[in-house]
Formats: C-alpha cells, structure tokens, sequence
C-alpha cells in the first residue's frame, strides 16, 4: 500500500482501535489495530483521532483579509456599508491573492471540504467569483471547494443583480445563497431563490433571521418553500441570531418544524458574538446573539458550526481554525457535558459534510482518502484542547505537516 495508519481512533468509533490502507488516493483496507502490514509510508499514531478532514460550510473567501482597509464602526448594517464601500475597488487579481491566504490557513489547520459564500451585485460585477475560482483553483490538490453565489447588498432592490447571479450559475457556482434581511420583499428574494435552485438543480444556503428581535421570523416561509419545492435536505439557513431570543419551548417547536421541512442550521460563532446586541446598553454585559444549536441538534435538526468571515467588519479575527470554532460554540453554549462536547467536533465534520450533501465523505473502503490527524485520542477533548491537527492527506497525497511542540527539560 502507499500509506498505511497504525493504531488509530475514529470518532464514529469510540473505544476501538483501528489501522487503515490507502492505495491509489482511496481507503482500501480498515482493520483492527495491529493486523494490517506496513506501507511504503506508514505512521504509527498510538490512539490519536483520524477524521476525513474538518468541513467549512459558510466562509467568505471573497472579502476576506481586508482589515488594513477598514474602519471598524461595528455592527451589522456598518459593516455591510463598509464592504459596499471597499469592494468597487477590488479586481480579481485582489480577490484571488486574499482568497488564497484565507484558504492556505484553512488547509493547514485540516479543513478539506468547503462552501464560500461570494456576492455578486452591479457594483463587484462578477470579479469577486473570478477571482475565488483563481483561488480555489490553485488549491485544487489540496481542498475541494463550491461557491455560493448570493445577493449581500439586495436581489430585487438591486437591478442587475439577479442576471449576475444566473451568470455565475451557468459557470459553475454549485449552490445559490440569499439574504432576504437587505431586500425590500424579503420573501420575494427567498421566491426568486428557489427558482434559481430549480433552474439549476443546485441547494439553497441562506442568510437568515440575522438580528436579535424574534417577534417575526423569515425561517417559517423558507421551510414552506422548501416543502412546496421538495427541497428537503438541500437547504440550510445561516446566522439566525434571532433564534437566540426565543423561549425553550419555542425554539423546540421550531427545531422539529425544520428537521420535518429538512432545512439545516449553520450558527457562526465568531460573527455573531462580534456583531450581536451592540445597541445594548443597560450594562456592560452584553448578551451572546449565539443560537444554541446542540438543542436543536437533539431535535433533529442537522447543524453545523462554521467560521464566516476573516479579518474584516464582520469578524476582524480568525485564523481558520473549525475545532477553535466548535471550542467557541462550547464555550459560549456553556456546554460540559462529554457527550455534548464532542458533539461539537461533528458539526465541523460528519454533519458539516451532510449539510453540503457530499457523497464520499468518510473513512470507509473505497472512500477518498482525504484524512486529518489530530493530536487527541477521543473527541471531547479534542474539542476541550483544541487539538492541533499533525498531518493532512488529500487523495492520499501528503497536504501538511506540523510538528508537535517539544519540552526542553532541564
């Protein structure tokens, strides 16, 4: 074999040990630990945790890493302005450079399957999706990626905008996005989304209910649509600090409305604690604006953490790191629980890679070997740790390395 795994824990498999074979950039042997022969590369990984690489389900490569341009006002409506301001000036060239930096540190810290979020409007035009295409195909051997086309600033206030997004459909943009909270006909945006989904057989990813008011939700006519469409299973809505604000009893009947419709939940931590209740001012303890997403998980609904955006207005930190992400989420969930801990790692893994539909993602005979180690031996503490991800494969093929820190004692 090209490369054999010694002693290895899997994540779906708490308790065991395993060694797996990769031949031929696939998973062709996976046995119990100690039974299978050395490859012609073998690492021998006494119990650490192997995943089929971490999955980023919401980013935005396209305006990532422009913090030196920004004034940073705060808040949400102020950080839309500032982009609309900055991105007339970006040109693919621009947008590429960034969006490959971005996409570096998501690689090295072991993220192997991704969907970005690109804008199109008449004022970006379509150079923003150029220039992510540059990027995501410079870093083809290493990260599989689909963009998202979708409307920041408007779809049917912003003439020009729909023929843009169509455009970037028809060359490949392999999922279609809203953000109804910027149209003037909110469900008039989510409308023209389906359809475009329709058109293009492709899944719905949407900016939702971003805000901190719960009184009146757009999540309800999206799960309509996606019950008119049949579109179960294909549609996942991102943000939803509105959902933070509601009662137990109500975010539990909500949860079972959208594991019954098949719509996902995407919470973004980072964001949504930097941008949320700024207009709260009674004290200085501000509230978090962060879903609780395990309770909704627990529902069944299928949820994932994500990182959103990269040193701009909306998040002006980051470093692409997804178990940092599920360590957030924990931490500002005031999550102790093992069981619910380690339900962190999936929702940047196994249950990331369902919301995104992806076909071959796992560790199992004939699977793509696109593996990660991490320098944990269960997946509470991976999360508990932040475990450092050692090494990446795509296909079977060497992506990183990083060593482990050494003790110097004396």
């Amino acid at each position: 074999m090209d490369l054999t795994f010694h002693n290895i824990t899997l994540p779906s498999e708490p308790g065991q040990a395993f060694d797996l074979g990769v031949h031929g950039g696939k998973i062709v042997e996976m046995r119990a630990a100690g039974t299978l022969e050395q490859g012609d590369k073998a690492l021998h990984l006494n119990g650490r945790i192997v995943l089929p690489g971490f999955v980023e389900t919401h980013i935005h490569l396209d305006k990532s890493c422009i913090l030196d341009r920004c004034q940073m006002k705060g808040g949400l409506q102020e950080a839309i302005a500032e982009v609309v301001g900055l991105k007339a000036a970006f040109t693919e060239e621009d947008v590429a450079f960034r969006a490959a930096k971005t996409l570096r540190k998501c690689v090295l810290k072991g993220t192997t399957q991704m969907r970005t979020h690109v804008e199109v409007d008449p004022v970006v035009g379509l150079r923003g999706f150029e220039g992510v295409k540059h990027a995501i195909a410079e870093f083809a051997w290493a990260i599989d990626v689909e963009i998202c086309v979708f409307p920041q600033d408007g779809l049917l206030n912003n003439p020009g905008t729909d023929e843009l997004m169509v455009a970037a459909l028809k060359d490949g943009a392999g999922s279609v996005g809203a953000a109804p909270y910027t149209d003037t006909n909110p469900h008039g945006q989510i409308d023209r989304v389906f359809e475009m989904a329709r058109d293009f057989d492709v899944d719905i990813d949407m900016h939702l209910d971003f805000g901190s008011d719960a009184t009146s939700l757009d999540v309800d006519y999206v799960c309509r649509k996606a019950d008119e469409y049949g579109w179960g299973g294909r549609v996942a809505v991102g943000h939803v600090t509105k959902f933070a604000n509601m009662s137990a009893h109500r975010l539990t009947a909500l949860s079972r409305r959208l594991a019954g419709a098949g719509v996902a939940v995407t919470v973004l931590p980072s964001t949504d604690l930097f941008l949320m209740h700024r207009d709260h001012t009674e004290n200085l303890s501000v509230p978090r604006g962060v879903t609780p997403i395990h309770l909704m998980a627990a529902e069944g609904v299928n949820c994932s953490l994500s990182t959103n955006n990269v040193l701009n207005p909306f998040t002006p930190f980051g470093d692409c790191s997804l178990i940092r992400m599920a360590n957030l989420y924990a931490n500002i969930a005031q999550i102790g629980r093992r069981e619910d801990m380690a339900g962190c790692l999936d929702m940047v893994s196994s249950r990331s890679a369902k919301l995104l539909n992806l076909k071959d993602y796992g560790i199992q005979k004939g699977a793509p070997a696109d593996l990660v180690v991490i320098d944990a031996r269960d997946a509470t503490m991976a999360v508990a740790e932040l475990a450092q991800p050692m090494y990446g494969f795509k296909r079977g093929k060497p992506v990183f390395t990083h060593a482990l820190p050494e003790l110097h004692s004396h």
